[in-house]
């Protein structure tokens, strides 16, 4: 089997139609391989590492979280996946533990957020991106309580996100007093609550 076809065999093993430049490796092969595949436009570069087939569909979602793979949707970007907001985010927001820093980064059309590491994983839940790609984001209850705390943040959208959530009957009022507790935004919570329930 020639490099081209161990190439082939991976991205064919690739649900999403990716490949990462440790795979290549691990197959026994060297990375050059993964240019000539870019040179013919095969294939093209994402990231440091990440190459995607052409003709895949590409989930912005799902490439970035491959890509940065300690960052999770939140904020307004996070209310979009959930369902809680109709608009779609103009830059996506991603919420990264505190000293985590990769240098791209920087580059990246993101609103960067940053928490400390015991407050990181908490509310984190897996959904599908709108392409049927699994994603990581954060529930509705920490979302809320994040736009919340935050500054900057849309007063349309976190309105209506917060009159959506007093309506639907999957709200959990416990677990978002737990985490608004946590999270220090108990006061900002109980008035939006307050008016809307």
């Amino acid at each position: 089997m020639n490099a081209k076809e161990k190439i082939e065999e991976l991205l064919e093993a690739s649900e999403d139609g990716t490949i990462t430049a440790a795979q290549v490796t691990e197959a026994g092969l060297h990375r050059s391989v993964l240019q000539e595949f870019v040179k013919s436009g095969e294939m093209y570069r994402f990231g440091r590492g990440l190459y995607v087939r052409s003709s895949a569909w590409e989930d912005d979602f799902y490439l970035l979280q491959r890509k940065y793979g300690r960052g999770i949707y939140s904020h307004d970007t996070a209310l979009y996946l959930l369902g809680y907001s109709d608009r779609t985010p103009a830059k996506y927001t991603m919420t990264f533990p505190k000293g985590y820093n990769a240098p791209s980064l920087k580059q990246e059309n993101l609103i960067i957020k940053r928490v400390v590491p015991e407050n990181y994983e908490f509310g984190r839940v897996e959904i599908e991106s709108p392409s049927g790609n699994p994603i990581r984001v954060y529930d509705l209850e920490r979302t809320l309580c994040d736009i919340l705390r935050g500054s900057g943040s849309d007063v349309q959208i976190v309105g209506e996100a917060m009159k959506r959530y007093a309506a639907s009957k999957d709200k959990n009022i416990h677990k978002l007093m737990q985490y608004a507790d946590q999270l220090r935004v108990k006061p900002k919570v109980l008035r939006y609550m307050e008016v809307l329930l």
